[in-house]
């Protein structure tokens, strides 16, 4: 995935009401632009970080601007909007990229399934194979290398995994994908210090035949690519 147009860089000044944030442009310019992101961002929005972000040309949206990267004061490149994620997959997938997923001769985005009605990430599909249910999480969590999942107690996220646990209880393959948006994170784990409900159930869904995989996403100014697998420790 290449930004096109480029992204902006800027100074992260602070993010505030989740959505909003306020950086300085190299010329000085004060301005607020838009958050994608939920999440608690820990580490991910200090204050003096270098911001990169990308302009939109709609004429109706109050802030055009969206932050996209962040570049941390240690160095490291972080993906903070959380819609990318599902699009590095989607487009990992059409390009074969993702050795466990490949031979697939159709994909579905936000399907709906299971018995709590959610909708799946991806849904794949061929002639000769089950099909392939995928839930994709996006990762920025960073704590000594190691990369962990959620940043907040999920509520929403335990009941995906008990969907995935279903799915897979009926013979389909289920995967649970963490989408690794921080440059400094080389292992995944669940963040059992923040959320041990969360933790204990995708333990207790990788027993029920749920696969759990982790790829890092190459970061940079000009464009992300879903890359590096990664190993998750349970």
């Amino acid at each position: 995935m290449y930004f096109s147009p480029p992204l902006k860089p800027a100074r992260l000044i602070a993010r505030y009401k989740r959505f909003l944030a306020d950086v300085e442009t190299p010329e000085g310019e004060i301005m607020t632009i838009h958050c994608a992101n939920t999440g608690a961002m820990t580490g991910c929005a200090t204050p003096g970080d270098r911001v990169w972000y990308s302009t939109s040309d709609s004429v109706t949206r109050k802030y055009p601007h969206s932050w996209e990267l962040t570049g941390t004061q240690q160095g490291h490149w972080i993906c903070v909007n959380t819609l990318r994620a599902n699009q590095l997959v989607a487009e990992a997938l059409d390009q074969q990229q993702l050795p466990e997923l490949t031979g697939y001769s159709q994909r579905q985005a936000e399907v709906r399934y299971g018995s709590e009605k959610s909708r799946i990430d991806f849904l794949l599909k061929a002639q000769d194979r089950r099909n392939c249910y995928i839930e994709v999480k996006s990762v920025t969590l960073l704590h000594e290398g190691k990369g962990y999942f959620p940043d907040a107690v999920t509520v929403r996220g335990q009941k995906h995994l008990r969907e995935l646990a279903m799915v897979a209880g009926a013979g389909h393959r289920a995967v649970l994908l963490f989408a690794v948006l921080h440059s400094g994170i080389e292992d995944v784990s669940p963040a059992r210090h923040i959320d041990v409900a969360y933790a204990e159930q995708l333990v207790q869904a990788q027993r029920e035949g749920v696969e759990v995989l982790a790829y890092r996403a190459d970061l940079s100014a000009a464009g992300m690519f879903l890359k590096t697998p990664l190993n998750v420790t349970l």
